[in-house]
């Protein structure tokens, strides 16, 4: 989930996507978990020229040898070579088959949107239109830059990769499916996946973010799951990637964010038997945000990993606050950690809720809309508990705005900060700042994010998410990947050497 995906958002309210995710479009090379943006493609809303076509794919498991061809595409050539469709501007369901989640990126105009029903549809889509165009692939549609509607360029829209095959304590699931379909799965299945919280994130963007939820702090990041991926690659071959085999390129995509190293196509994840979860959430009364949030943090910091909380700061005059979550327990040995937490808060809920229910129940709770919503959001990562005052101040008379602070540890923090791409792993709290826009407000509410981001940092938490990723965000790529971000690079021009999968944020930019 991620502080969308993940989020316990307030009832009734729709949730961002971790993801969102953060991330979600899963790209792995250069592709987008979170979208793709690059070169900008030459032809407009006609058909192109015709070119000759993109050589055959190899058949050798080598790096490529041969440079990229130039001249713009051949449509009608790649048109004959789909399973799926190739849909390009003026013609009947493009207008519907470019739309992102957010409306805000309605006004861009892809060269072309292929929605892909198999791997190979992926393949001949690299191969025809790499060098020659930008590539977006698109899972859930959620990238919260809008990575994957690539003004000029094509979009591979993998969400008819959607089969989700559950045996045993594997669950082998295609790109394309989104979250409210796996949990469904597994759910059937007895089977428990940790993941994010918005209905519509595509399992792609997600998990190659890392992948923050509800249950995080008990079984760990949803990448951490991750056994195998198989990822078609910039030459157009398809790669599957293990601990085994192309180890460096399984590392990169346990986190590393979508966009970099090629378009994953199918997931193979190890999962946990289902859990009876207990949810919760506690409303405080105005004024009380900051001592709630310092409360918050120490006693998160303390929690079991059985219990999972957010802290929801939520902008206006005066600022309101809450808090959610879940434990995998019972009702009773809930109450007693709620206690702790209100006792040195100091404060009274002026709502209490406490309610069981079995795996499927809680992440259906914990579901947002799945309608389209038009906002820009931004993040930072607490590592030691921040000033709780200084954090509430940046909300105050910014009505609309939430700060969702999503507890890590536990699980999440098991793992060395280099044995995977993921590298917060050191994490109190990742912290989403979300806020609605419309075409007309977007300037500035993106320059109140961005006030928001920077108070954040001046207050202690720096660092970002990539799965809530924001092209604004100053030294995004330190605070996304930390000292992991040379290997990433090196992984990207190991299996992209010519850069296809460029865009606005990509490891190799």
């Amino acid at each position: 989930m991620d502080s969308e995906h993940d989020q316990a958002q307030p009832a009734g309210r729709p949730r961002v996507h971790h993801h969102v995710d953060r991330r979600t479009f899963l790209r792995v090379a250069g592709v987008s978990a979170v979208g793709a943006v690059a070169a900008a493609c030459g032809p407009g809303g006609t058909p192109s020229p015709v070119a000759s076509s993109a050589p055959p794919p190899t058949t050798t498991s080598g790096p490529p040898t041969s440079r990229l061809p130039t001249g713009p595409p051949n449509w009608d050539d790649l048109r004959s070579q789909l399973t799926g469709n190739l849909l390009r501007p003026g013609t009947d369901g493009y207008d519907t088959a470019k739309r992102a989640f957010n409306p805000l990126f309605d006004s861009r105009n892809p060269v072309a949107v292929v929605t892909a029903s198999t791997a190979k549809d992926v393949q001949v889509s690299v191969r025809a239109v790499a060098g020659r165009a930008s590539l977006a692939a698109r899972s859930g549609g959620h990238s919260y830059a809008g990575y994957s509607v690539p003004e000029g360029g094509m979009i591979v829209d993998v969400a008819g990769l959607n089969k989700i095959d559950v045996q045993g304590s594997q669950a082998v699931i295609g790109a394309g499916a989104k979250l409210k379909d796996v949990y469904a799965a597994l759910g059937r299945a007895g089977r428990a996946l940790p993941a994010g919280s918005c209905p519509t994130v595509g399992i792609a963007g997600l998990t190659l973010g890392g992948g923050i939820g509800v249950l995080s702090r008990k079984y760990g990041l949803t990448c951490d799951h991750l056994s195998s991926a198989k990822v078609v690659t910039a030459d157009g071959r398809e790669l599957t990637a293990s601990a085994d085999s192309e180890p460096d390129l399984f590392w990169a995509l346990r986190g590393g964010g979508g966009g970099n190293f090629g378009i994953v196509t199918e997931f193979t994840f190890d999962t946990d038997p289902a859990p009876d979860v207990t949810v919760f959430s506690l409303h405080f009364p105005a004024g009380s945000a900051a001592d709630v949030l310092d409360a918050w943090q120490q006693w998160i910091a303390a929690m079991p990993p059985e219990l999972w909380a957010n802290c929801v700061v939520s902008g206006g005059s005066p600022v309101q606050c809450r808090v959610g979550g879940c434990y995998v327990g019972g009702a009773s040995g809930l109450n007693t950690l709620l206690n702790n937490l209100t006792t040195n808060a100091g404060a009274r809920p002026t709502q209490r809720t406490v309610k069981s229910l079995d795996y499927l129940g809680a992440m259906n709770y914990f579901s947002g809309s799945s309608n389209r919503q038009s906002f820009v959001a931004s993040s930072r990562i607490i590592t030691t508990p921040v000033d709780a005052a200084k954090v509430v101040a940046l909300a105050d008379g910014r009505a609309g705005t939430d700060l969702l602070i999503d507890g890590l540890g536990g699980k999440v923090g098991e793992p060395a900060k280099d044995a995977t791409a993921f590298w917060h792993r050191d994490a109190l709290a990742s912290v989403q700042i979300y806020a609605p826009a419309t075409a007309k407000t977007q300037t500035k509410v993106a320059e109140s994010v961005g006030e928001i981001a920077a108070g954040l940092a001046a207050a202690g938490a720096g660092g970002g998410y990539v799965n809530y990723i924001d092209p604004a965000l100053p030294d995004w790529k330190a605070a996304y990947y930390g000292d992991n971000a040379k290997r990433l690079q090196d992984v990207a021009r190991k299996y992209d050497p010519d850069n296809v999968f460029r865009f606005g944020q990509s490891v190799v930019a």
